[in-house]
């Protein structure tokens, strides 16, 4: 199984940008653990702050049988991502380090949820780690 992890805006600063919030847990770290942990699995991951290169590998998504992505503030603002999931056939997870729905009004409007089997939002990087369990269960039943 391979799975494509896509990390949208200001997710490259994951552990030094807003810790209250959002942890001090790179997300490098994090991925590497996720990787130990996941052995069998080809985790993939990519991260840009610009909107256009996420649509593009999201299209391209490398083979992967499942696509876990975490848009950043995309998720309230592009419907061309959101389309771009719409147009490719392979499952999608939608997954927010923080609560979205406890935040400012213009954080609960999400236009990737609709695109999406599910979201896991408001439990901190852990997010990834179930959203990779939902696919490897999906995956054996």
């Amino acid at each position: 199984m391979k799975i494509l992890i896509i990390n949208g805006a200001n997710l490259n600063l994951q552990g030094q940008r807003e810790v209250s919030i959002y942890g001090n847990c790179s997300f490098d770290s994090y991925l590497e653990q996720l990787r130990i942990k996941y052995s069998t699995i080809d985790i993939d991951f990519f991260q840009s702050n610009n909107e256009h290169e996420i649509i593009d590998k999201v299209q391209q998504n490398n083979g992967a049988d499942a696509i876990i992505i975490n848009p950043g503030a995309f998720t309230h603002t592009s419907l061309a991502i959101a389309d771009a999931l719409k147009a490719v056939s392979v499952p999608a997870v939608e997954v927010h380090i923080s609560n979205i729905f406890s935040r400012e009004a213009f954080r609960q409007k999400s236009y990737i949820s609709a695109c999406c089997e599910g979201c896991i939002c408001g439990l901190g990087l852990d997010g990834y780690r179930l959203a990779i369990a939902h696919f490897v269960q999906k995956e054996t039943i």
